[in-house]
């Protein structure tokens, strides 16, 4: 089974907002394939289903982004998944607004849900998505800007972002993460 673990903080309060993009994305995928995401199990949101035939696990965890690494080791350990067969979806400010990255390794780079990952899983090494959500303006700090609802000129850019990001875990599931990422980081 593929699993695809999308980041966010749970809440109402912080469904638009930044930190929450993973989750977004993991909306669309599950909007375009109607798998519902409402099983609560292993401290997240679980759904289940199939896309482009194979069996696919949906995943929100419900920790809190600083402890989203708490639920993916409980899927682990419940469902007996292999971690190479993961892919995590999530926010990086390092990458601009509607761009996004694919790697298979490297640090959290100040990302608290990607250090959590680490410290869960014990390795480095994992798919991920980062779904560009840029830098705040100089002087804003970078909590309250993650934390905050994208701007009303940024809904194109949030939306191919979150179609591309798609267009990935779609594409992912038929073929390698490395032919994947040659595909996508373009």
């Amino acid at each position: 089974m593929k699993w695809i673990v999308g980041l966010g903080n749970p809440g109402g309060q912080y469904e638009k907002t930044r930190h929450n993009i993973g989750f977004m994305a993991l909306n669309e995928l599950s909007r375009r394939h109607g798998i519902d995401i409402k099983q609560n199990k292993c401290k997240a949101l679980v759904g289940e289903g199939f896309i482009a035939g194979h069996k696919v696990a949906l995943i929100k965890p419900m920790t809190f982004m600083n402890l989203s690494g708490e639920a993916v080791r409980a899927f682990m350990d419940y469902y007996k998944v292999a971690l190479e067969d993961m892919v995590v979806v999530y926010d990086d400010l390092d990458t601009e607004l509607g761009r996004i990255r694919l790697r298979y390794q490297g640090s959290a780079g100040g990302h608290n849900g990607i250090k959590s990952l680490i410290q869960h899983t014990g390795t480095q090494t994992f798919n991920r998505v980062r779904m560009g959500i840029s830098r705040p303006d100089p002087g804003h700090a970078v909590v309250d800007y993650v934390l905050s609802a994208f701007a009303k000129k940024e809904a194109q850019l949030l939306q191919d972002s979150i179609e591309s990001t798609c267009d990935a875990l779609e594409y992912s599931l038929d073929h390698s993460f490395e032919q994947t990422m040659a595909k996508f980081n373009g």
